[in-house]
């Protein structure tokens, strides 16, 4: 890929970019009335009923985050209470990036424009990408674009918006089922996977793989 230069890397931002402490959140909730075991199913059913809630039309994100965490706690015999979504809803503009997120940025964004594509909301994002220490071209939401990835009228907003088509970005994320796959179908030839555990490999989609961001300008030749 050093070969090519794109118009944009576009990123997935939380769990990408930022520290996207939704399982360090329900544990703080939830985890002196459940053992190991049942925690990580706790934590396994939060995760897909987050991904469940965001595949149809949108809505904003703290119903995704209510309506999650209700069906998890149901699933799981946990009693649920509203005011335990709304905390956890306020924690997201707190995280920070992971530590290898702003030196490999800064260095990224000298030569080539960076752009946001989020899963989140206006009032969410500015705290978050505020702490990434690297200039952004634009940052797109869910909420802008009237829809969640893996949607994909999420990533035609922003193409919309960017005036350029699949051709002409990398897109990097360290999420095959909220962007790879939906990238991979619409013609995103060019991805980088941030492996960070999330996910298991999936060499079907075609990228290039790297641990962190810090190996991000090395794809670039940089």
């Amino acid at each position: 890929m050093s070969a090519f230069k794109p118009k944009y890397v576009t990123f997935d931002c939380h769990g990408t970019l930022i520290y996207f402490a939704m399982a360090d959140a329900a544990r703080t909730l939830y985890g002196e009335r459940l053992n190991e075991p049942r925690m990580q199913q706790f934590l396994a059913d939060f995760a897909a009923y987050r991904l469940d809630e965001v595949l149809g039309a949108w809505k904003p994100y703290e119903e995704v985050v209510y309506n999650a965490l209700a069906r998890t706690c149901r699933r799981n015999d946990v009693a649920f209470r509203p005011e335990d979504a709304r905390w956890v809803y306020e924690q997201v503009p707190t995280w920070g990036p992971h530590p290898d997120v702003p030196a490999g940025l800064a260095k990224v964004a000298k030569e080539i424009p960076l752009v946001i594509l989020s899963n989140a909301m206006d009032a969410q994002i500015p705290s978050n990408v505020a702490k990434l220490g690297a200039p952004f071209h634009a940052v797109y939401t869910a909420e802008q674009a009237g829809a969640y990835k893996p949607r994909f009228k999420a990533f035609e907003y922003m193409f919309d918006m960017l005036g350029c088509g699949p051709e002409d970005i990398v897109h990097c994320s360290s999420s095959f089922r909220y962007d790879l796959m939906s990238a991979h179908d619409l013609g995103i030839r060019h991805k980088v996977w941030v492996n960070r555990g999330h996910e298991p490999a999936n060499p079907y989609y075609g990228y290039v793989e790297i641990k962190n961001i810090s190996g991000l300008p090395g794809v670039f030749g940089l």
